[in-house]
């Protein structure tokens, strides 16, 4: 037996989200006569009249859980043209999954090095290529809230790398974003001037290309933090720097 445990937050108005998204949906009397004119039929011959039920979505690309490709980060990657998300690999986006527990990171701080490798020592988990790599901040708790979009810690650009080193080219976090919150970024280069660090781990796609996965969500639904598939596949928006995706976990039972 299969089962599967969704990691994705749902597409809606929501106040996490600080870019509009505008959900109007359509009831089936208002397709009515959309379907007289498409079918050459009256209202008498639909079942108690009635028509399809429709949608019309407003979004960016960057709305609900994500895949963020390599152009986002930047025009080009590792000296090339930076893929838009219908040009990426549909390989990358179904592997094994491994969760890195940073819950008890403090909120707006940085993920180092040092911490993904302790929680791998802890777990018992050694990365392999091409693994799926979810960080948890526990930020999803606050989904439909503010808060959210300025909740969790974030990766940096040498966490970042790393994981890239390793053989990674997918990795997910389950915070609005993969940097550390704007607030957090902007208050310590208030404070330094450091240009590093702004949006450091995000514009490491500028010299090496992956791919990840922003808001993702009910990580603390897994039974164990690895000994599962990730499927994560973008919908293929031509152009686009990032493509809606339904995540999801398969177990094996």
């Amino acid at each position: 037996m299969v089962r599967i445990i969704d990691l994705s937050v749902p597409m809606e108005d929501s106040p996490s989200e600080p870019l509009p998204v505008k959900v109007t949906h359509e009831p089936h009397q208002q397709a009515v006569e959309l379907m007289k004119m498409f079918f050459g039929c009256s209202e008498q011959d639909l079942p108690q009249g009635l028509g399809w039920a429709n949608d019309s979505v407003t979004l960016g690309a960057h709305a609900g859980t994500h895949v963020d490709a390599p152009w986002h980060y930047f025009p080009t990657s590792g000296g090339k043209r930076a893929k838009t998300i219908d040009e990426m690999p549909l390989e990358w986006f179904y592997h094994d999954g491994v969760v890195l527990d940073m819950r008890h990171k403090p909120r707006g701080s940085g993920v180092t090095v040092d911490d993904l490798q302790k929680v791998l020592a802890k777990i018992k988990y050694k990365i392999k290529p091409w693994d799926i790599v979810m960080i948890q901040t526990g930020a999803d708790r606050l989904w439909g809230k503010p808060e959210y979009f300025e909740a969790g810690c974030g990766m940096t650009r040498e966490s970042t790398l790393w994981l890239i080193e390793q053989g990674v080219r997918v990795m997910g976090i389950d915070a609005w974003g993969w940097d550390r919150p704007f607030w957090a970024i902007k208050e310590e280069f208030t404070k330094t001037g450091d240009k590093s660090v702004l949006w450091g781990a995000h514009f490491v796609g500028k010299d090496k290309e992956y791919s990840h996965i922003e808001k993702l969500a009910n990580l603390d639904k897994l039974p164990k933090p690895f000994g599962f598939k990730v499927a994560c596949f973008p919908v293929k928006l031509t152009g686009g720097s990032a493509g809606w995706a339904r995540v999801v976990a398969i177990l094996e039972d």
